[in-house]
């Protein structure tokens, strides 16, 4: 029988490890609104003395026109002066599930993916009315997709602490310890997260689920703004005790 696959990374940091922390999440293919923000991070913490993070919280590709853009940048160096955490959300993990299996991709393109192929230059619906199989498909998409966005996606940790905050992608099982958490759960839960909060001693910050304005609900602050649908990227800061939007 196959293992399971290996749990992706958890990282750690102490509360007064960075002077600033400037946390986004569900960028969806907008390379734009990403380089953007990147400037106006920049901006803002010209003249804050210290270490200072930017922390993603995952889903880079599906939905908006350039994903390929975004992974390029991402696997990047970070601007001077920044560390970079960039963690695992459930459109990146599914991107590596075709990547790796591609017999599941009507499956996949039922659940987005078709912006995401054409931003590496395929022609997804001319394939399938081609009646390409299975394994052409495959073909093309392994051509097209550099092997190294893959493995930077499969590298990406999945949780980060810092002192009492959590950043994930989606949120944790209310009541569960931390340790125990399940990467499904990180990267997919919604209900009972939303409405019950983390039932832990954290605050968690996370994306996944998208509202037109950040959403604050029982010790969670959610920060998807569907920047594919509405152009809004939003940039949560955390200066010492300070919690606050850019």
């Amino acid at each position: 029988m196959a293992a399971n696959r290996k749990q992706r990374a958890r990282l750690s940091f102490a509360e007064g490890d960075f002077a600033a922390v400037y946390a986004m999440s569900d960028v969806h293919g907008c390379y734009d609104e990403l380089v953007e923000v990147h400037r106006r991070i920049e901006e803002d913490a010209a003249r804050i003395q210290g270490p200072k993070l930017i922390v993603m919280l995952g889903d880079y590709v599906d939905r908006g026109p350039d994903s390929s853009a975004v992974l390029e940048f991402l696997s990047k160096n970070p601007p001077p002066g920044f560390q970079r955490l960039v963690l695992c959300g459930n459109h990146d993990a599914e991107l590596v599930k075709l990547y790796r299996k591609p017999a599941g991709i009507l499956e996949w393109l039922g659940f987005a993916g078709t912006e995401t192929l054409h931003s590496y230059g395929i022609d997804i619906e001319h394939l399938l009315q081609s009646a390409a199989g299975n394994e052409t498909i495959a073909r093309v998409i392994r051509n097209m997709i550099p092997e190294r966005h893959i493995q930077f996606l499969e590298s990406l940790p999945i949780m980060l602490r810092i002192g009492r905050v959590v950043f994930v992608h989606a949120g944790v099982r209310p009541g569960i310890d931390l340790k125990k958490q399940k990467d499904s759960d990180l990267m997919w839960i919604r209900q009972p997260f939303l409405d019950e909060g983390p039932q832990l001693p954290v605050l968690v910050i996370h994306g996944h689920t998208p509202g037109r304005a950040p959403t604050f609900g029982p010790q969670r602050i959610g920060i998807d703004t569907a920047v594919s649908a509405t152009g809004r990227l939003t940039v949560l800061t955390i200066k010492g005790t300070r919690v606050g939007l850019l």
